[in-house]
């Protein structure tokens, strides 16, 4: 909106944008905009993007399957639903194709969050994990040092 009070005071392209701090191209295509529409031509439009491909109403849908939980659905094997679970869901319900990642902003989107245990499994082996800490691990884990800088080129020293 500064923008266009400056239009209307026709001062010069540079100058809009050096005080703005934007390019003199965007001043143009501001101008542009400005002189077929008006000031309403220059509101944004709101973010970029893609709208989401589960309107409200289906996503009211998703989240009563949810609820209903992963056995109801054919995942008998652990009561979890994993972001890979849902992007199965809904193809197979909405005929819709998601990524994992897709799924996770999604969920997020929907209010859900990423859930951690109540409580530590009872097949937890403390004693196990601390040896496997002290013996295992000081064998396989990387040393401090970076390897020494090289040279792709013959003929040049690193």
């Amino acid at each position: 909106m500064r923008a266009a009070r400056l239009f209307e005071k026709d001062v010069e392209v540079p100058c809009i944008a050096w005080e703005l701090r934007v390019s003199e191209k965007s001043v143009c295509q501001w101008r542009r905009t400005w002189r077929t529409g008006g000031r309403d031509a220059l509101r944004s439009g709101g973010p970029s993007g893609y709208d989401c491909r589960l309107g409200p109403h289906l996503q009211v849908k998703l989240a009563t399957w949810l609820d209903e939980g992963p056995a109801a659905h054919g995942w008998v094997d652990d009561q979890v639903w994993t972001a890979a679970r849902v992007g199965t869901l809904i193809g197979r319900k909405f005929h819709i194709s998601y990524s994992v990642s897709g799924v996770t902003r999604l969920l997020h989107r929907m209010g859900c969050s990423v859930q951690m245990p109540a409580r530590p499994a009872t097949e937890r082996d403390e004693d196990a994990i601390t040896a496997w800490r002290e013996a295992t691990w000081q064998e396989v884990k990387p040393s401090g040092r970076r390897p020494a800088r090289s040279s792709a080129s013959r003929t040049k020293r690193a």
